[in-house]
């Protein structure tokens, strides 16, 4: 494995993959994230495509830093509406995460954004915090926020995850 650089000052040393699929049974949603961000698995090929990390995770808590580019771009000069979803997706998504005990998945079942001003390259690093609203047995709701550098909002988003035994999950 070699190391990538995700974007400027976020590097994961292990490249890029997937949680291996036995730990899943191993560990909390929270313990899985944390080993991420310990840089104990590889960052997910994604947060190299689109140039953002999981930074922080707390019960019921996720923030991802991102930085939009130039690879980002529309034929306008805006950044895709699609990097902003995916970077709220990813929050929205692994604040449920935390939640979860071992041998349990997730999966998006609905999410919504609403951009509330455009991102350029010249936004420069973004954060997008997303935090549980309920969790049930088999559903969870959560929202996040995207905002700039100077705390503007770009961003705010609102996501179900359904919620299912690990077994559940298709063989990797």
């Amino acid at each position: 494995m070699s190391e990538v650089e995700l974007f400027p000052g976020y590097v994961s040393p292990l490249g890029l993959g997937t949680i291996p699929f036995e730990d899943i049974a191993r560990f909390s949603g929270i313990e899985l994230l944390q080993r991420i961000i310990d840089r104990k698995y590889a960052a997910p090929p994604i947060s190299a495509l689109l140039n953002f990390a999981l930074t922080e995770v707390s019960e019921g808590r996720a923030v991802f830093r991102g930085l939009p580019g130039e690879r980002h771009l529309t034929p306008l000069g805006g950044v895709h509406g699609g990097w902003a979803a995916t970077i709220m997706d990813s929050a929205l998504a692994c604040s449920v995460q935390t939640l979860l005990e071992k041998g349990e998945a997730y999966t998006t079942a609905e999410f919504k954004v609403n951009l509330i001003r455009p991102i350029t390259p010249k936004t420069g690093e973004v954060v997008c915090e997303g935090r549980v609203v309920h969790k049930g047995r088999t559903l969870a709701v959560s929202e996040a926020t995207l905002k700039d550098g100077q705390g503007k909002l770009l961003a705010f988003g609102t996501e179900t995850c359904s919620i299912f035994p690990v077994a559940n999950l298709a063989a990797r």
